[in-house]
């Protein structure tokens, strides 16, 4: 019996080290396959058709494709409209599709929503844990604006949507002209601090795997984040979740939160400085809609204040992930900055008009 408590507890080491390995591992690439083409302005892209699951959250109008910024990481968008340019910017763990209530009180006659996916969520391409990083998130969204060859556009962002589409516009800076500023952060940290209690937990390595891929489903976990948790009903959780487990590669979610900062010397933090140089230099029609019953962004409204100091704030109901409980709110201050942004245009010509010398 002695002999056999050794032999015991060597197997349930290595049984326990086997299992350490599995949930620990960087995951692979998934590079998902469209079918047929899709011609753009911009050029010819490879069109994704949506499986029926997600394509019934929209409507025929939209198109759905594969912007290739690298060999191998596709990013997926979806868009709809024609006319001045919308880049709606989603965060961690949703996909392009969190904007289309949004783009439903839009009017697609006058605007083209354009709404990526964040690579590793989604339709987009799944890519190893240690690929995520702020620099790469902001080069590949970059990679989607610059093949789009945009001139101008409006940009909303949320969660990791607004470091990296801000940093992505950074990286073109006569691109940016409005902006609606979610529940996001573009500041880099100034002491230790974590975002959050599951944040602290979770950069913890092999805990935030149990718990993350172990112990329970983040997007079954989407509805707590909420005003009103029935506004993510569980065929929204399917939308954002069976992408990402069904590729085999579901490292993105809990990759993306160990990008968040908790202090100076986090490795995201350069960037996030970069980032926040850039944001505190513009000088642009901006609007701030916030969700004030966000269990993790509602206290950083002061501080995206001090960013955008003329901008007119709206204080909502909504959760961490307001565009699927307050898109009316959304929508009307995304069409108040292009009317904004046409105004002063028109003034504009007007006085260049005026100032014309008079005809000989």
């Amino acid at each position: 019996m002695k002999t056999r408590i050794p032999i015991l507890l060597g197997v349930v080491i290595i049984a326990a080290m086997v299992f350490v390995g599995m949930i620990t591992r960087d995951g692979d690439r998934v590079v998902p396959e469209g079918e047929g083409t899709i011609f753009l302005d911009a050029g010819e892209f490879e069109a994704f058709p949506l499986p029926d699951y997600a394509a019934k959250h929209v409507t025929d109008d939209y198109k759905s494709y594969f912007v290739e910024v690298d060999p191998g990481i596709k990013v997926h968008v979806l868009e709809v409209g024609s006319g001045f340019p919308v880049f709606l910017q989603h965060g961690n763990p949703t996909s392009g599709f969190l904007y289309r209530k949004v783009a439903e009180e839009l009017p697609t006659d006058r605007v083209r929503v354009i709404m990526p996916t964040l690579v590793g969520l989604g339709f987009s391409s799944k890519v190893p844990a240690s690929e995520h990083t702020l620099d790469n998130h902001v080069r590949w969204i970059s990679g989607v604006l610059e093949q789009l060859q945009l001139m101008e556009l409006v940009y909303a962002g949320q969660d990791w949507g607004g470091p990296i589409g801000m940093g992505a516009l950074a990286r073109s800076p006569d691109l940016l002209k409005g902006a609606v500023l979610l529940n996001t952060g573009l500041n880099a940290p100034k002491e230790e601090m974590d975002l959050s209690r599951a944040h602290a937990i979770v950069k913890t390595p092999v805990v935030g795997e149990l718990m993350l891929g172990v112990a329970f489903s983040i997007f079954e976990r989407l509805p707590q984040m909420q005003g009103d948790p029935d506004s993510i009903p569980a065929d929204v959780v399917e939308l954002y979740g069976r992408p990402v487990v069904e590729s085999g590669n579901d490292k993105a979610p809990l990759a993306m939160m160990r990008m968040v900062t908790d202090g100076p010397d986090h490795p995201t933090t350069p960037q996030m400085r970069v980032i926040e140089g850039y944001v505190q230099g513009l000088d642009i029609p901006a609007e701030i809609i916030w969700g004030m019953n966000d269990p993790i962004l509602s206290k950083s409204l002061p501080l995206m204040k001090q960013n955008f100091p003329d901008a007119p704030v709206t204080k909502t109901e909504g959760g961490h992930f307001l565009q699927e409980e307050v898109p009316p709110e959304i929508a009307g201050a995304l069409l108040r900055v292009i009317d904004q942004l046409q105004i002063s245009k028109n003034e504009g010509m007007n006085g260049a008009v005026a100032k014309a010398p008079p005809a000989s």
